[in-house]
């Protein structure tokens, strides 16, 4: 009787914990992933960011010729709701400001303007430009606070390639594929793994179409100037209704169909 009461009394013991036990943990993450992650939560506990960048998007003519735009920016962000872009190319001279409040657009080229209220942070910033506005920002997704669960959920397979090397700097070549498109991301070798270089090849396109960012310079714990959040629209700029954005694309107005956005 003794032996059974305290059999009793070691089952009621253990069962809270059999009960209530933690679940498994999450798999260790290996090869080209855990090289993405561990680029995501760097980008991510960076409180300010600033870099300059060339950027390429190419477009199919529909005589099947592929031709390729050239375009330069910069760009500087403050967590969690400050931002401003600037991108120039032949056919446009863009300028984005957020101040955790508002998003201003203007087209310095055409001097205009377009102002759009989405108080919020930056990831929901960009999350509405796309949504709302039509603006891809394919660079978006790599600025974002946690950037890793959005590149890789719709992955079907990622590759660790090998090691490159981007403007003399030695990176991890990155390789991952979707149903629309196949990415590639060059992370630097070392303590600040950053993203020196993305392609994006479209998938669902005749000749395949490629958008390329390529970073040429990277700052963090960066201050930047007061003012550069607040936007002051030039002498004589038109203001635009918030549904009729500048023009973002980094296409020229009446370029051939068929290109990556």
């Amino acid at each position: 009787m003794k032996k059974t009461v305290a059999f009793a009394l070691g089952v009621l013991l253990l069962a809270p914990g059999l009960a209530y036990a933690q679940p498994a943990p999450a798999p260790q993450l290996t090869g080209a992933q855990a090289i993405l992650k561990s680029m995501s939560d760097w980008m991510g506990s960076q409180k300010s960011l600033e870099m300059t960048f060339d950027s390429d998007i190419e477009i199919i003519t529909p005589e099947l010729e592929k031709i390729q735009f050239t375009n330069s920016g910069t760009m500087v962000l403050v967590r969690p709701d400050k931002f401003r872009g600037h991108r120039v190319g032949g056919y446009a001279d863009v300028e984005l400001v957020f101040d955790g409040k508002t998003a201003s657009v203007l087209g310095k080229n055409i001097n205009s303007y377009a102002q759009i209220e989405m108080p919020g942070t930056v990831d929901q910033m960009i999350a509405a430009m796309r949504a709302g506005h039509g603006v891809a920002m394919p660079f978006g997704d790599f600025l974002l606070s946690r950037s890793y669960d959005v590149l890789i959920a719709d992955v079907l397979e990622a590759k660790y390639i090998g090691r490159g090397v981007i403007d003399g700097t030695e990176c991890e070549h990155l390789a991952f594929r979707n149903g629309e498109t196949d990415w590639q991301v060059w992370v630097e070798v070392g303590p600040k793994p950053m993203p020196r270089k993305i392609v994006i090849t479209s998938k669902t396109m005749a000749a395949a179409p490629q958008y390329t960012v390529r970073i040429k310079s990277w700052k963090t714990d960066v201050t930047p100037a007061a003012g550069t959040f607040t936007f002051v629209p030039p002498a004589g700029a038109k203001k635009l209704p918030a549904d009729a954005l500048i023009d973002l694309d980094e296409l020229p107005q009446l370029a051939p169909l068929g290109g990556v956005k």
